[in-house]
């Protein structure tokens, strides 16, 4: 293995996109797959209210996660733009000063975390009869917060500098692993959820420590001097300063997800196991949108960092088309195959009719969610910190009135879940649009020029 950076600031921005993307799409497949072999798993050999256990912690685990990766991101967006301008000693000390961050704040978090996991079930509404599952895997996520975030921090950094294969060949051995640890602490030793939990812990752990030691060996601006470690003020707060909102941005889609979470429970564990499904499925799909997203925030920091705003404007046209094409094809297949595809997790006839249902309805709005992307990639790529936080009050908003007032009107109860999944993402997508053609657009015309 070879560990490379990639230059994007020359070439063609269509085919940058692609050739970096893909390794990710792959990897993030892969690790969504950690997920998927836990709800498999744990859905066929113990069943359907073990699956709901774990699906029901999944917006609170994500929250706490998401408050963590946003600090690797922001650091992330910081080293794509000094490498853009062929800086090394900043984006090695950049490196050194966002892996501090990233040793604390995970720390501070999963202790947090651990400690309110029982009070978040019960705010969830949690049924009684899954409860104890669910804060047993939720509390062993909490205790590996600090394990996980190690894998997230290496590979933020990586991809920055345009290498998005590395992280791919250890994500892909360590869901494997997952998946062998997996059968073996749930199937073999009867340990349910606790032991998918562990499981996923162990592959993340081995992942990310693997990967980190990798980069330390083959990636050169990994080779930190004295003076490259030294901490600094002005680039920490730089750091502080892009990747707080893009933790809260990412945390309060959680806190959304976790109202939406509430209202999903009170139909009890046969809701909860559709949605849960639902779920699963769809974060295989939206992978392709927030591998685009991400790949466009790279390039779009390399080109902002170098003064280059025309090839900013051509990457986010490009970006629109490749999303379009991909939610057309997304969508006619959720129309015509989504029932089998439920039918992977569970085998309780009950569950897969109301998750496949729920698939056709989420579905209709995937133009409307690739828009989204395109335009957060895009303003995550220029340090637009302020729309991360816009953009994520918008989707507590929604996620806190929609759910609610479709579900208490009688002729469209439980389905109003999927319904305002759809509608929270078309007022999302007008309100990044606008974003976008305004403050956005007067901002990358403003980039000074550096060629």
């Amino acid at each position: 293995m070879k560990s490379k950076t990639l230059d994007m600031t020359q070439g063609s921005p269509a085919r940058l996109l692609m050739f970096f993307a893909l390794p990710m799409l792959v990897g993030n497949i892969f690790q969504q797959l950690y997920n998927l072999v836990d709800s498999v798993v744990v859905g066929r050999l113990v069943g359907a209210q073990a699956l709901a256990a774990i699906g029901t912690t999944s917006s609170i685990t994500f929250m706490f996660f998401a408050l963590c990766n946003g600090i690797g991101a922001g650091g992330g967006i910081i080293v794509s733009q000094w490498y853009g301008r062929h800086d090394e000693d900043r984006v090695r000390n950049c490196i050194a000063n966002t892996a501090y961050i990233m040793i604390a704040f995970p720390l501070a978090v999963g202790i947090l975390a651990y400690v309110t996991a029982p009070v978040l079930l019960k705010l969830l509404k949690t049924p009684d009869d899954i409860f104890a599952s669910s804060l047993s895997y939720l509390r062993v996520m909490c205790v590996g917060l600090v394990l996980v975030s190690v894998y997230n921090f290496v590979s933020s950094m990586l991809r920055a500098l345009g290498d998005s294969r590395t992280p791919l060949y250890f994500l892909i051995f360590s869901c494997i692993l997952n998946a062998g640890l997996d059968i073996l602490f749930v199937g073999g030793l009867g340990l349910n959820v606790f032991g998918a939990g562990i499981a996923t812990l162990i592959a993340q752990f081995i992942s990310g420590f693997a990967c980190i030691a990798f980069a330390l060996r083959k990636n050169p601006y990994f080779h930190l001097s004295r003076e490259d470690l030294r901490f600094n003020r002005s680039m920490t707060l730089d750091i502080i300063r892009i990747g707080i909102p893009l933790s809260l941005q990412f945390s309060m889609i959680a806190i959304s997800s976790m109202a939406l979470q509430r209202v999903v429970n009170s139909f009890g564990a046969v809701t909860v196991a559709a949605f849960t499904t639902g779920s699963r499925v769809e974060q295989i799909i939206h992978q392709p949108y927030q591998t685009l997203s991400s790949a466009l925030t790279t390039y779009t920091g390399q080109n902002y960092g170098a003064g280059k705003r025309e090839r900013i404007f051509e990457g986010f046209r490009k970006g629109l088309l490749i999303m379009a094409v991909f939610s057309i094809v997304m969508m006619v297949i959720m129309q015509l195959f989504s029932r089998p595809i439920a039918s992977l997790f569970v085998k309780d006839e009950a569950v897969i009719e109301l998750g496949g249902a729920a698939l056709r309805i989420t579905s209709l709005f995937y133009l409307i969610l690739g828009v989204i992307y395109v335009v957060r990639g895009t303003l995550m790529g220029i340090g637009d910190s302020f729309f991360a936080l816009y953009n994520g009050i918008i989707e507590v908003i929604g996620r806190f009135t929609v759910p609610f007032l479709l579900t208490a009107i009688p002729s469209v109860g439980k389905w109003g879940i999927w319904w305002s999944v759809g509608i929270v993402w078309a007022i999302s997508g007008i309100t990044a649009w606008l974003r976008y053609r305004t403050s956005g657009y007067k901002r990358i015309m403003a980039i000074p020029d550096r060629q």
